[in-house]
């Protein structure tokens, strides 16, 4: 039988443990740095302290994502008594030079420091990814220090179900997953469903080009995904729930059932949670990265076995899911919120954002920017906030075109709106939406039409083909845009191009192909002349 942990005597132990190294070497772990080479760079650091003689006084600390990953390998050394240091794309080289400086047997190391007091840093407000960077995603213990699972101590002895839920309806908390659906209305429809057998699902299907927010609350803080779903199974009366992860994301799937595995022994997952009489247990469920399971008929299907197409909806999956059972679907990072919700209280989550849009987002900031990487940012921030001081401008003396948000789904914002706040509702009045959190900024070399056609490609290629509109539709609109692109249409095709994008966006099955037209609304809107000078017989 599992041992129950005592949540206060582990971080005490922990902290304890910290204050006796003179310095720690924090190394980022992230599938970012690890693809710019942080594998060789840890190895390096753990060597050259170990020939110090120095194990025993400094602490090398796998990490997840520093944020910056356009500048990655990211080092931080963070001495005893003395402030930390940023060091940037640090090659093997640099991190025996870094452990090298700290052990004493050099003075400094010839690596470049990256300042933490550029805007990039300073205009963000961490939430969900407060622990990352800062912890080791392997070690329970380290997550237990920065108050993991306090939550779900404070919820199992001190609230009712019904309790937890209102906390989360006052918070404001909306689903990060792109459709803004209200978080508590959702728990208290699973809450209210009939059933002795309920489920929780956490959606990692990340599939939008560019994105990799939900990969990396996984990777990095899998332990905050664990308690936000033990949150919403206790509020919901479920008793099991599964983590879809797709098969591209090998790291995330590893510490996550690590992470499992570590929670049942100490007693946080299977029956009698924290000597409470709640139960529950969690599995991971590995998807083959189709786009389309992402949605959540489509994720059912997957999570039972079959092939991953959509179904229509009604019946919703809160009246009937998983294997005909009351089921709710909810995005990593919306369940990542729920622990800072219970622990910090509702109030101080919806002091934050905008009326709507109560909280924090994660963004994956990619594209022609000065700094590219994971950002978590109030609501109701500025896309020009975003782009010029925490994205540090666009290189090379060019100018700012666009930016695509929502992935696949969404639409091009142009730079006549950049001072619109990034929330819900204002994204939607552009023609554009929240997505999951893909960010990508074109400057002014990008022809838009190309960026309708790659988008256009991307749904064609990740159609599920149950339904005529989205299988037939997006390669006629993908042929179509390349005609346009290929400066051989005529007036009549562009009429054809947004004739059958309305049509495939009002019959198509499910969301993927209701939303595919998307970038060919937005950049016919702010930028018909592209096309026109295209179907004109410009190139």
């Amino acid at each position: 039988m599992a041992k129950t942990i005592d949540l206060f005597q582990v971080a005490d132990e922990e902290l304890e443990a910290r204050s006796r190294f003179t310095c720690r070497i924090k190394t980022c772990a992230s599938t970012a740095c690890l693809s710019a080479g942080a594998g060789p760079v840890r190895t390096a650091l753990e060597q050259a302290v170990a020939a110090a003689h120095a194990g025993h006084d400094i602490e090398v600390v796998p990490t997840g994502c520093m944020g910056l990953c356009s500048k990655g390998p990211l080092v931080r050394a963070e001495p005893r008594g003395a402030s930390p240091t940023l060091f940037e794309q640090v090659t093997a080289e640099g991190g025996r030079a870094i452990a090298e400086t700290f052990t004493g047997q050099r003075s400094e190391p010839d690596v470049t420091v990256l300042d933490e007091s550029i805007p990039f840093f300073t205009q963000q407000r961490r939430v969900v990814l407060k622990s990352a960077g800062k912890i080791n995603p392997d070690r329970l213990e380290d997550y237990v220090a920065e108050g993991g699972y306090r939550a779900v101590l404070t919820a199992l002895t001190e609230m009712t179900p019904q309790e937890v839920i209102e906390v989360i309806r006052d918070s404001g908390l909306r689903g990060r997953g792109g459709a803004g659906y209200p978080t508590a209305t959702k728990l208290g429809l699973l809450a209210d469903a009939q059933g002795e057998t309920k489920y929780v699902v956490a959606n990692g299907d990340e599939g939008d080009p560019g994105a990799y927010m939900d990969r990396t609350i996984m990777e990095d803080d899998p332990h905050r995904v664990l308690e936000g779903i033990i949150l919403a199974a206790y509020a919901t009366g479920a008793s099991q729930a599964y983590i879809y992860v797709r098969a591209e994301y090998p790291s995330a799937i590893e510490r996550l059932e690590r992470a499992i595995r570590d929670a049942r022994r100490h007693g946080l997952l299977g029956r009698n949670i924290l000597d409470n009489s709640f139960r529950l247990d969690v599995a991971v469920r590995i998807g083959a990265g189709a786009f389309v399971c992402g949605e959540e008929t489509a994720l059912m299907a997957s999570i039972e076995g079959k092939r991953g197409t959509p179904s229509i909806r009604p019946p919703y999956p809160t009246e009937r899911g998983l294997w005909g059972a009351p089921t709710m679907i909810n995005n990593v990072e919306t369940l990542a919120n729920l622990p800072e919700i219970i622990a910090g209280g509702a109030d101080a989550f919806a002091s934050v954002g905008t009326g709507s849009s109560k909280g924090t987002k994660v963004f994956a900031l990619a594209g022609k920017l000065q700094h590219t990487g994971l950002i978590e940012v109030p609501m109701g921030i500025t896309l020009r906030t975003i782009v010029y001081d925490i994205g540090g401008g666009i290189p090379n003396g060019r100018s700012f075109k666009a930016a695509q948000t929502g992935g696949p789904s969404g639409g091009c914002i142009p730079a006549a709106h950049l001072d619109t706040p990034v929330d819900y509702e204002s994204l939607r009045a552009l023609g554009s939406m929240m997505g999951s959190g893909g960010l990508i900024v074109m400057d002014d070399t990008v022809s838009m039409p190309e960026v309708a056609k790659f988008f256009m490609e991307f749904c064609m290629d990740e159609s599920c083909g149950k339904c005529v509109p989205c299988r037939a539709g997006t390669v006629q609109l993908h042929e179509l845009l390349g005609k346009i692109c290929d400066g051989k249409a005529t007036r009549a095709d562009l009429q054809l191009l947004e004739s059958l994008s309305w049509t495939v966006r009002d019959t198509s099955l499910c969301g993927l192909g209701q939303t595919a037209p998307n970038p060919v609304f937005s950049t016919l809107h702010y930028f018909r002349n592209e096309y026109l000078d295209l179907v004109a017989g410009g190139r």
